[in-house]
């Protein structure tokens, strides 16, 4: 989400989730940190207990627990916020934590721009301080571009760092609110439905430009084949 006012990210969020409800999900998940960070009490005051939503946030905790020093790299909108300046001061009290703006990087990445995806990164790292060892991705767009990171970083010439991302931690917390368990192995059996401004849409050419776009296209039409399949087999 780009330079908008904190109400206006509280009111868009707003609007996305009324729609993604009206088609009864399970859970409803808040992949952004950004959404997170200004309307997740909003929605839940709104949706829980009968819908849960699950929130995206920064994985601090676990990033400072190897002793830092640490980077959080967010957007221009969850930068210095308060919610995201709490989370540093509870779960980091004791470790070095820069807050690092990345304007523009979430955009490329959306775009699949691969250029000013570059730049974005590289300015990113210069404002990282050259001691940093950990990098909180503190928007779920950075965790499509992780590994772009790190090479950013070892051109510079900078030891490795290592990527905090908050993806694997979403999913387990969906599975337990809703009473489920992880199954790795099991077949793809959930459907694809993408809503854009309101209005059914598809998967954006964008998204295959990413491993994680691409799994998610595969999925769905292993899905919409197995459900043609059964439909013409009921019609025989």
């Amino acid at each position: 989400m780009g330079p908008r006012t904190p109400a206006d990210l509280a009111a868009r969020a707003m609007d996305v989730a009324e729609a993604a409800a009206a088609h009864r999900p399970d859970a409803l998940v808040v992949a952004c940190n950004t959404a997170t960070v200004h309307a997740l009490p909003a929605l839940r005051a709104r949706f829980e207990p009968e819908l849960p939503v699950i929130g995206t946030v920064p994985a601090v905790r676990p990033a400072a627990a190897g002793g830092g020093p640490v980077a959080v790299w967010a957007t221009p909108a969850t930068t210095g916020s308060r919610y995201q300046r709490a989370l540093i001061d509870t779960f980091a009290a004791d470790v070095a934590v820069t807050e690092v703006s990345c304007p523009g990087l979430s955009e490329a990445v959306e775009r699949a721009d691969e250029e000013a995806v570059g730049r974005a990164v590289a300015a990113a790292v210069g404002r990282t301080p050259a001691e940093v060892r950990a990098v909180v991705l503190g928007c779920t767009h950075y965790e499509l571009v992780a590994d772009r990171v790190c090479a950013a970083f070892r051109r510079s010439g900078r030891p490795p760092v290592v990527p905090y991302g908050t993806a694997a931690a979403v999913a387990a917390q969906a599975l337990r609110r809703i009473g489920a368990r992880p199954v790795p192995d099991s077949p793809a059996v959930g459907g694809l439905r993408v809503v854009h401004s309101g209005r059914p849409a598809a998967l954006p050419a964008a998204a295959l430009a990413y491993a994680e776009g691409r799994a998610v296209h595969a999925g769905a039409a292993v899905t919409a084949a197995r459900a043609t399949g059964e439909g013409a087999g009921r019609a025989r």
